[in-house]
């Protein structure tokens, strides 16, 4: 069993080595002003990379990890349904209510006004 599995990580790598020389080899190899300038958000940057950010930024992907969460959540107890209790559907119906709970407190609050 470990022989294939040495054998599938030297072939991996061997491939991955094979495939990085290729590009190497025949990618083209020519910069120019717009291919090295920063891609910022659509936009040029106008100010250096170390000042501060909008707050705002922030909470947009701390909210958009939340709702992600929840949909990890979701998923197996969508595909189990059938063979979870009625409990089991209570206490989900109340972990949604406090999504939604929480979601309408950011409205009411405007987090997601910009």
């Amino acid at each position: 069993m470990y022989q294939k599995m040495f054998l599938f990580i030297c072939l991996s790598f061997a491939l991955s080595c094979v495939l990085f020389i290729v590009s190497l080899l025949l990618a083209s190899h020519d910069p120019y002003y717009e291919k090295m300038t920063a891609y910022e958000c659509g936009f040029e940057p106008f100010q250096d990379a170390r000042n501060k950010v909008d707050i705002r930024f922030y909470i947009v992907a701390i909210l958009f990890i939340i709702f992600d969460i929840e949909v990890v959540f979701l998923m197996p107890w969508l595909v189990n349904f059938v063979y979870l209790g009625t409990q089991t559907f209570w206490l989900m119906i109340f972990f949604l209510a406090i999504l939604a709970l929480g979601f309408a407190y950011e409205i009411v609050k405007g987090a997601l006004d910009w």
